[in-house]
């Protein structure tokens, strides 16, 4: 009787081991797929940021280009506003001085 139960308890532990040799290799293989995934998706990602960082950098480059414009653009501006209330001002003597002029030639009429 002892053998039978020795026997039927060896048959099931090896049932069990057997069982749970292949679930944890099905759990393996799903862990192996779901690392290949992830690695594969990571080195994608750090494709598309390596393109996004390229791109960023040449906007970058192309604000710093657009502004040293408008800053020269600027100052061109203010060069043209200076000179032109310099011309006014010239301007603005030179009328008076024709006024003088024309009064005088009105007197000497």
């Amino acid at each position: 009787m002892g053998e039978w139960l020795l026997v039927t308890t060896l048959i099931c532990v090896s049932i069990y081991l057997v069982v749970m040799v292949f679930y944890f290799k099905t759990l393996l293989k799903k862990e192996r797929s779901t690392k290949d995934f992830m690695k594969n998706n990571l080195h994608d990602t750090e494709i598309v940021i390596r393109k996004l960082q390229i791109q960023l950098q040449r906007s970058l480059g192309n604000i710093d280009i657009l502004t040293e414009e408008l800053n020269k653009t600027k100052n061109d501006v203010t060069s043209l506003r200076t000179r032109n209330s310099q011309y006014r001002l010239e301007n603005d003597k030179l009328r008076g001085r024709i006024r003088e002029l024309e009064g005088k030639i009105e007197a000497l009429l």
